[in-house]
């Protein structure tokens, strides 16, 4: 158990203890095209092959299918990259952002947006 601002939070649901999350979220739209087979295999290779020494300790992949409520889904994809440090994300984007960014056209039109969180449970 970890105490926390007066509140007991179970450590066992923790993955990584201080890790970060970059989230890199991809809206959905009527005229949204994305190809997650190039997505999982290629683009995600490469996040994995330039960004691991810069701390990336692991990937996801999370493909929305539903807003909830009959609703569609948000985002048409959600990328989660786990990384030590945030600063080794910042470090790791800095050298190989303009890399990663090129790639894009090669499986989606959607401008994807980035949020870095930490993990605290």
């Amino acid at each position: 158990m970890l105490e926390q601002d007066g509140l007991i939070w179970p450590t066992h649901h923790r993955k990584e203890p201080h890790m970060f999350k970059v989230s890199v979220m991809y809206p959905n739209n009527e005229n949204a095209r994305f190809d997650f087979d190039y997505y999982r295999t290629k683009h995600m290779g490469l996040v994995k092959r330039l960004l691991k020494p810069f701390g990336l300790v692991r990937t996801e992949v999370l493909k929305g299918i539903s807003g909830g409520g009959g609703q569609t889904a948000t985002y048409i994809c959600i990328g989660n990259l786990y990384f030590e440090t945030a600063d080794g994300y910042e470090k790791g984007v800095a050298a190989y952002g303009g890399a990663l960014r090129a790639d894009i056209p090669n499986f989606t039109n959607v401008a994807p947006i980035r949020q870095i969180s930490e993990i605290v449970v």
